[in-house]
Formats: C-alpha cells, structure tokens, sequence
C-alpha cells in the first residue's frame, strides 16, 4: 500500500485594513471593555504537493476591495502566477463561504472545479441573501459568477464533508454563514486545519468573542469548541493579522506576504 503523501500550505496575505474592536466584535458592548483599535488582515490558501495545488479561496477582487476601502498589498493572482499557479489551467478551488474576500476572482478560474457547500450555494441564491445584514458582505456579480460555474457543470457542491483529494477533507460547519466550510489538510508537520470564517481571529477562539456577523450565533459558538476540540497540529484562523508571524516566511516570490507549513523539498 503506497504511503499517503502529504501537502504543504502557503498563506498569503494579500489585504489589510485597520479598524476597531468593537466594529469586528458581536456586541462589543457586553464585554464591558475599552475600545480601541484593531488590525484585521485577509489571506488565501494554497495546497501543495509536487505538480498538484488546490486554491482554498480566492480574496478579493481589486474592485471589490477598492469598493469597500480595503487596502490590496498584492493581487491574489498574481501572487499564484509567483507561484507557479495559472488561474486558467484548471486548478481545482474550494470556497469555504461566499463572503466577497473569499470569491472574488473567479472569473479568472476559467476550467476550474469550484467545490462549495451546498447549503452554502442554496443561501446566496436565495432572495434571503438580498437582506442589507447579509448582503453586506456579499457581492451579486460575484454570486452570479458561481450560478454561471453552476451552469457550466463545474460546481461541486457538498453536504456534511467530501475528501476531494488524498489528505484534504473538506468539513461543513455554518455560523458565520449558513454553509461555512473548513478544510483539513495533512502535512508533514500533522494536520492543518483551515478555520478560514468559521473563527476570524485567534482572539475569537481563546476568548469566546464571536466575529459581528454570524448568520447562526448558537451554531457559531459551537463551531468554535469544535475547533477548540480538533485533533489539528495547526489552526489557520480567516483574518489575524498575527498569523504570518506565528509561520515559517515562506521567502520570494512572496517574501513578507506568505508563510508556510509543512514544506516538502
């Protein structure tokens, strides 16, 4: 039986934006605590394993970023080009939710698999999605952009988990939207768990503090000890901007914007 082999994970850091606690915070208010300021970064993944890669979202789009005030330190894109990666070549993309920093973009992922949640297509097509506390987030062409995916016969939706590959699971969580999905990866420094939304930020784990838009509270703090309870050597939450420091840099083409784990010679 031939040994599983495992991935490494890039992040890449591709935005930033400065902001305040109680803006990223449920109900600030109720901790009793001083505001003050907070910096909330924006990453993507990439899955790595010789000549196969898997892009777990895609950031947001210079339009979409430009749109909201949301600083771009580099174009998701290119940043795979620097990577060896072409959009257009059919590398297969997970959404873990269809906030617009997590699918913008994929127009460019012209042949691509696009695995998604689907609960979490269900929702956004639905004129539920179209209510202001939602669709704050979302972003219509975009959303159209996964019907036309649809269309085409390369949505792979999922319920409850998929392994879509040796050594990635894909795992249906909800709270912060209504399919919300992680992904477990296996590496050679053990499993990896991309959180991506499911926990925004390290802060949020440690201290029960849920992000401010959670589509299903009670789900979320359920979502949250289950990741407190996983058997992972490593929790990559969506947004800390903490989390690059805490990695190995993974050096040019993306040095300062990219770490690490589990790199294979």
């Amino acid at each position: 039986m031939t040994a599983q082999r495992p991935w490494e994970v890039v992040v890449v850091r591709h935005g930033t934006r400065a902001t305040r606690r109680s803006e990223v915070f449920l109900n600030y208010l109720f901790y009793g605590e001083e505001d003050g300021p907070f910096t909330l970064d924006y990453f993507f993944w990439v899955l790595r394993r010789g000549d196969e890669a898997i892009v777990v979202d895609t950031g947001y789009s210079a339009a979409g970023g430009s749109s909201r005030g949301r600083e771009i330190l580099i174009d998701p894109l290119d940043a795979l080009r620097r990577l060896g990666i072409d959009p257009a070549a059919g590398v297969p993309v997970v959404v873990t939710h269809a906030h617009y920093d997590h699918i913008g973009n994929l127009p460019a992922f012209s042949a691509s698999e696009v695995h998604i949640a689907e609960s979490e297509m269900a929702f956004w097509t639905s004129e539920l999605a179209t209510r202001p506390l939602f669709s704050h987030f979302g972003d219509p062409a975009e959303v159209d952009e996964l019907r036309r995916i649809e269309a085409e016969g390369r949505l792979r939706p999922f319920r409850g988990s998929a392994r879509i590959a040796a050594g990635v699971e894909l795992i249906e969580a909800g709270g912060h939207t209504p399919g919300q999905a992680m992904v477990a990866v296996e590496t050679l420094e053990g499993r990896v768990l991309i959180a991506s939304d499911a926990a925004h930020f390290v802060e949020e784990l440690e201290r029960d503090m849920p992000f401010v838009s959670m589509a299903d509270v009670p789900q979320s703090y359920r979502v949250l000890d289950r990741i407190r309870q996983a058997d992972a050597a490593h929790v990559l939450t969506g947004h800390d901007a903490g989390t690059l420091d805490a990695l190995e840099p993974f050096g040019e083409p993306l040095s300062g914007l990219a770490g690490v784990i589990g790199r294979l010679p």
